[in-house]
Order: structure tokens, then C-alpha cells, then sequence
């Protein structure tokens, strides 16, 4: 497993130090930066895990920096500074900081503030993971890791074709997909066969449509493809 990235944002070279030693003994891989403007260089070329804030930089003020990162990304920012006020605190945290740290601050809760942050990271990013393999549209429901359909809560038996073609629509929902496209996708560089495009997709209609002559989940578009709806956006037959 790779050790987590920390983004190091402070300009006192002792303080640094002190931070990248703890660091490296935990065996966390590092970046310093010196300065607000290579801060931000540093968080968007390095995509660190957790970034570590001093707020007092010589060209920017950090709570400006947290907001700028929070622009587009969502990793834990623990604030670690000289500001002790009850407002600076409060400026940070709503500017988007996790959490803050007052100096002089001890390597171990820092440490223990890294952990919780890491523990944070790592859920989310294993929630971002199941949500991925989950496909659900209305009553349909996709489990792409087991290959298995769904819709009204009851399991839909689909050929391996059928399967793919039902795939390809719900990871392009709300795309007409062109025929070429889909023989392209399914079958390969060298697939023309609409006719038979055709009727696997009569086929899967049939399993997952209550009404094929008004559907709910594939709409066709005459001599161009196919589309699958989102369903609650777009309910109209085609």
C-alpha cells in the first residue's frame, strides 16, 4: 500500500523541520512549500493526501490559501499556527479547514490529527469505490463487480450481450449513443450489423421494459441510436 502524501505549508525552517523529521519516522512521503503560491503549485501537481497549513506565509495568508484549494479539492487541511484567538480558529474552520493545531503544538497530536484525517480519507475514498461499482436508475439497478441487474428489487437473468448493452447505456446515461458507436463498443472494429444490434436490444426491451411501445429506461432514436434515460428527468417514449 503507498504511504500517504503530506503537503507541508510553512516558511520557519525549525518548524519544518520539526514536522518532516515526525514525518519520516512514521514513514509518510512529503512535500514542503515555502510560500502561499507554492502551496497551491505543490496541491495541484502533487494531489497530497493532507495538506499541512501554517497560516502566517510571507505572501499570502493561509485562511486565503484554504479557500483557494477548496475550490476543487476536498483533502483534509489541518491548520498548524502561531494564532491562538478563538476568531482566527473559527476563520480557518470556516474557510474549509479539518482542523487546527496552535503552536507550539506536540509531534504526537499532531500525529494523532494525521491518523483521524487518514482514517477520513481512506472512508471516503472506499465510499467513492462502492458507489462506482452501483448503477441505479429508477427501478434499475446495475452491480457492475458481481454482473448482476435488478429492477423492482428482483434480479433480471440477462446474456452476456444483453448485459454489455445494458452497461454501455447506463454509463452514458442521458447520451444517444449512435449504432456504430454501440457495434464498435460491443463487437468490435469490424461489427456493421444493425439488424442484429437490433434485436438484442428488442430483447433486453423485453426484460426490462413493463411497456416496450413506451419506454421508460431505452428510448430510440430512429436511424441515429440509442439512449438510456434518466428516469425522474425524462420519461417521454421514443
Amino acid at each position: 500500500m503507498n504511504k500517504p502524501l503530506i503537503l507541508v505549508v510553512e516558511d520557519d525552517k525549525a518548524v519544518q523541520k520539526l514536522i518532516t523529521t515526525t514525518l519520516e519516522t512514521q514513514g509518510y512521503q512529503y512535500h514542503v512549500a515555502g510560500t502561499g503560491e507554492g502551496s497551491i503549485f505543490e496541491a495541484v501537481s502533487k494531489q497530497p493526501d493532507i495538506m499541512i497549513l501554517d497560516l502566517g506565509l510571507p505572501d499570502m495568508d493561509g485562511v486565503d490559501i484554504i479557500k483557494k484549494v477548496r475550490a476543487w479539492s476536498n483533502m483534509p487541511i489541518i491548520v498548524v499556527s502561531a494564532r491562538s484567538e478563538d476568531r482566527d480558529k473559527i476563520d480557518a474552520l470556516d474557510a474549509g479547514a479539518d482542523d487546527y493545531l496552535t503552536k507550539p503544538f506536540s509531534v504526537e497530536e499532531l500525529l494523532a490529527r494525521l491518523r483521524v484525517s487518514l482514517r477520513r480519507v481512506r472512508y471516503d475514498s472506499e465510499k467513492l469505490q462502492r458507489d462506482a461499482t452501483i448503477f441505479t436508475n429508477g427501478n434499475l439497478k446495475i452491480d457492475y463487480a458481481a454482473g448482476c441487474t435488478w429492477l423492482d428489487g428482483e434480479e433480471v437473468h440477462l446474456t452476456p450481450i444483453e448485459y454489455k448493452l445494458l452497461c454501455l447505456l447506463a454509463k452514458n446515461v442521458g447520451k444517444v449513443l449512435t449504432h456504430n458507436f454501440i457495434l464498435h463498443e460491443i463487437w468490435g472494429n469490424y461489427s456493421n450489423d444493425i439488424p442484429a444490434l437490433r434485436v438484442f436490444m428488442a430483447t433486453l426491451r423485453k426484460k426490462i421494459e413493463k411497456n416496450t411501445s413506451q419506454p421508460k429506461y431505452i428510448q430510440t432514436h430512429i436511424g441515429v441510436g440509442y439512449r438510456m434515460l434518466r428516469v425522474g428527468d425524462d420519461e417521454k417514449s421514443g
